[in-house]
């Protein structure tokens, strides 16, 4: 029996060539970069590039100090956020722009000491806000991600 390989019609081959290509993914409200879901570096690293003004530089940082902390590190962007985790264990923080600020979401940031500053409506679920001017401490923001990464992690 002879393989045979489906064609695209002219019409949806056309269509899908006459599709303008975006360089800049799309902003949503808030300033949060609309980045396809995607596991690894290269989603990540499309999303912290894609994110505007002042926000890209924190989003480096932060991407930096985690990957430093947590040797082996996963990532991924899910919802148009990048999250990190470790293998087997799910997902222990994630970032994503609002207007303002860059919002640090430690999935079980109540277990964390000192905790850090954000309430959630979720019990397990503390948040740090990094506002335009803030000076982030750099040695706790480590000491968390540290402490988060040994914790059992979300599964999305």
């Amino acid at each position: 029996m002879a393989d045979k390989t489906p064609v695209k019609s002219t019409k949806v081959a056309k269509k899908a060539a006459a599709k303008p290509v975006n360089a800049k993914p799309t902003l949503l409200s808030g300033g949060n970069p609309q980045i396809a879901k995607g596991y690894g570096d290269a989603p990540v690293e499309a999303y912290i590039a894609a994110m505007p003004g002042w926000k890209r530089d924190i989003g480096r940082r932060l991407d930096a100090l985690i990957v430093a902390a947590v040797p082996g590190v996963q990532k991924a962007v899910k919802w148009n956020s990048p999250l990190y985790g470790v293998e087997g264990q799910g997902w222990f923080l994630g970032l994503h722009c609002f207007t303002k600020f860059v919002k640090v979401a430690f999935f079980r940031g109540a277990s964390l000491r000192p905790l850090p500053p954000g309430a959630s409506k979720s019990k397990d679920t503390r948040y740090l806000d990094i506002r335009e001017g803030d000076q982030l401490d750099e040695a706790q923001f480590v000491a968390w991600v540290k402490q988060a990464s040994q914790l059992p992690g979300e599964q999305m």
